[in-house]
């Protein structure tokens, strides 16, 4: 914890690096709620005009450019740091590369970084390999606070089965049917990283894991999923892994990103990417995946929300 004399300004700016997903717009809509001032950023200005309408200020910059990115952290005490959706491995080391130098150069103090549970491990777990580099480039940054918020496996990836569920009548995927996976709702995961912006709490190099409300099987949310769309004959098959990566590669996934992914539910079965810290209060979200069904898969299976 830091001293009362290391908290933030009160003209504190912060800086949000994908403001427009899941977990960025959730904070950025919850700092400038609390009165504070915030800079988006993102490579389609278009797409960040609903918080500058709020009050937020708008910056152009691409995670590539790390010139850019310390130009975007310029004059922030704080920051919202992370990386987009994968296309390949050489992508997330580009990214990450960009974002530290950036860091480093802007003097940025603080930032609460998206991992992912199983970043402690250095290699073997697909994408999450690509944010143990990312942590560790951060943590080499000596004078970042930074916390790394390592949270479980995002509930929404469950809503690309809603084409097979509707086509194929089941839930296909290559996890296991019975391994238990931490399972987290994205909004649960921006609700307490911007909390903890907000607070500035934390100071050195900190690591969180956010472990959802339980720990789910590929089964448990079948059958969930299935009560929710009223659909009590659905069924969880678990795909062998070439299959699952020709679906991928069907579905618009290059051969190269489908293969990370096939590595990333490899270690998911073989216990390689597993939660490290015993589940707590601290560590425990609120959503459940009966909530999250109701909230957002139902919508979505109906067509009343996107899937995405």
């Amino acid at each position: 914890m830091k001293s009362p004399k290391d908290k933030a300004p009160a003209d504190t700016t912060y800086v949000i690096l994908g403001s427009s997903g899941n977990t960025g717009s959730i904070i950025a809509d919850f700092l400038l709620l609390k009165g504070q001032r915030v800079r988006v950023v993102g490579r389609d200005l278009g797409r960040l005009q609903r918080f500058v309408r709020k009050g937020a200020e708008a910056f152009a910059a691409d995670l590539n450019d790390a010139v850019a990115l310390a130009k975007s952290f310029d004059g922030a005490h704080a920051a919202y740091l992370m990386l987009p959706p994968i296309t390949t491995r050489d992508d997330q080391e580009r990214q990450s590369d960009a974002i530290a130098k950036a860091v480093k150069e802007s003097g940025l103090r603080y930032a609460v970084h998206l991992s992912s549970y199983g970043g402690h491990v250095p290699e073997g777990t697909g994408p999450v390999t690509g944010l143990h580099s990312s942590e560790q480039k951060l943590n080499a940054t000596s004078d970042l606070n930074v916390l790394h918020l390592r949270p479980g496996y995002f509930m929404e990836n469950n809503l690309a089965a809603i084409d097979m569920i509707r086509g194929m009548g089941i839930f296909g995927h290559a996890l296991s049917p019975d391994v238990k996976l931490p399972m987290i709702a994205t909004r649960d995961v921006g609700d307490y990283a911007a909390q903890r912006l907000l607070d500035l709490d934390f100071s050195g190099k900190q690591t969180r894991e956010l472990l959802g409300e339980r720990d789910l099987s590929m089964k448990e949310v079948t059958a969930a999923i299935a009560r929710g769309i009223g659909r009590p004959e659905l069924r969880y098959v678990q795909f062998p892994y070439d299959q699952m990566q020709q679906a991928l590669t069907q579905t618009g996934f290059s051969p190269k990103k489908a293969a990370v992914y096939i590595e990333l539910f490899t270690a998911v079965n073989t216990g390689l990417l597993a939660a490290q810290e015993p589940r707590s209060p601290e560590n425990t979200t609120p959503t459940s995946f009966e909530k999250f069904v109701q909230d957002v898969f139902v919508p979505a299976y109906r067509g009343k929300a996107s899937a995405a």
